[in-house]
């Protein structure tokens, strides 16, 4: 696994051993970002954050800030040691903690540009609802909302939300929903 483009293009990233992380693989992060464009200036967050593979690569590409929600301690340290070995622990915040439970630290941080969302496919569903939630009122006017999932199974948010979905991905069996905060001028 590594940075697949910008200022640390070609870089290595560590991932935690064992199966609990699911980092999102190389030619899908690729693809993702091709379609986000530029992200210079952002602030990003990554839920779910896994490697940190998804806020590195924002980082990488211009993002402002990133900030890496994961409760796993073996995720954590590697994140933090991603961080560290790349030069970027300056422009990034860790939170240990489940992403139900980030809102009054995400609070001080908002508003976000982008969030990246890919959790553990077991709870695709339940952690989109969970994020759409958790950002509401914190993101910025033209923000972005990338929710992973099994390409088999997207995921869905209500109107209420506050989100629209704008474009759906697949490659292989992964899938990203990317959602936007609708316009009201159309």
């Amino acid at each position: 696994m590594r940075v697949i483009a910008g200022k640390l293009r070609g870089r290595p990233l560590k991932a935690p051993r064992g199966l609990d992380t699911r980092p999102t693989s190389d030619r899908a992060r690729e693809a993702i970002f091709q379609i986000l464009g530029n992200l210079d200036g952002l602030r990003v967050v990554d839920c779910y954050a896994g490697t940190g593979a998804m806020g590195i690569e924002a980082l990488s590409r211009g993002a402002l800030h990133a900030v890496f929600i994961e409760p796993d301690r073996a995720a954590l340290h590697t994140i933090k040691d991603n961080l560290d070995k790349l030069g970027q622990k300056a422009h990034a915040t860790v939170l240990e903690v489940p992403v139900e439970k980030a809102r009054s630290r995400l609070e001080k941080l908002a508003p976000f540009d982008l969030v990246l969302s890919d959790p553990p496919w077991r709870i695709a569903q339940l952690g989109a609802v969970a994020v759409a939630r958790l950002f509401a009122g914190l993101l910025a006017k033209d923000a972005r909302v990338l929710l992973g999932h099994p390409a088999a199974q997207p995921v869905t948010l209500s109107e209420d939300s506050g989100l629209e979905l704008a474009d759906r991905r697949k490659w292989g069996g992964s899938g990203m929903s990317f959602f936007e905060i609708p316009n009201k001028n159309e």
